[in-house]
């Protein structure tokens, strides 16, 4: 995939604004196009997020469903989550994107709360929210930071902690190695962070 390929991040009322914002952040550094939709059944696009930081979405989801993205992101936040798996748009967009071979991408509680009940990934190794760790089945979970299953490209991370791994794996995936090591170096990271700066020649 080039560089210039576009994700879509999904929001809605309750969504976690560091997990949200972080990601939109990074892809941004690294040169991707991001288009954010508002999961609301009403389409309002100004989002209320879980400590009450105000984004404004792009364009409600139905209007860009559709669109050709290279991933679609589904922060954490309990009340954001359960707004997406309430939704029968965002539910096939996911599956869509699923079955067309492109990442779907989800932190936190989004994976347990989202893909799980409606079986989006009947194979696939994740993991979310250790809190929520009971919403994942035991032979499904693993206990790391980020989790990338490659067999369905599926992308999964922990919460707001691990938003920053979550990002830069995201643009490993869709711009190579060698632009995540170059946004990670903007960011003065926390020792233990991975960098990518190994893989840079």
């Amino acid at each position: 995939m080039n560089a210039s390929a576009s994700v879509l991040v999904c929001l809605a009322h309750g969504t976690e604004e560091t997990e949200a914002v972080t990601t939109i952040d990074l892809l941004v550094r690294g040169g991707l196009k991001v288009t954010t939709a508002s999961v609301e059944s009403n389409g309002e696009r100004e989002i209320v997020c879980s400590r009450g930081v105000r984004l404004l979405a792009d364009a409600p989801l139905v209007e860009v469903a559709d669109n050709d993205f290279a991933a679609i992101v589904l922060p954490g936040g309990l009340k954001g989550a359960e707004t997406f798996r309430d939704s029968p748009l965002l539910v096939e967009s996911v599956r869509q994107f699923h079955l067309s071979g492109r990442i779907v991408a989800a932190i936190c509680a989004a994976a347990g709360t989202v893909l799980v009940p409606h079986n989006l990934f009947p194979v696939g190794n994740m993991t979310g929210y250790p809190g929520l760790k009971e919403t994942i089945p035991q032979g499904k979970w693993m206990d790391k930071r980020v989790v990338w299953d490659p067999r369905v490209n599926l992308l999964t991370s922990q919460g707001p902690g691990t938003a920053i791994d979550f990002a830069l794996k995201l643009i490993d995936l869709i711009a190579g190695k060698e632009k995540a090591h170059e946004v990670a170096s903007q960011l003065v990271l926390a020792a233990g962070i991975f960098d990518y700066r190994e893989w840079v020649e």
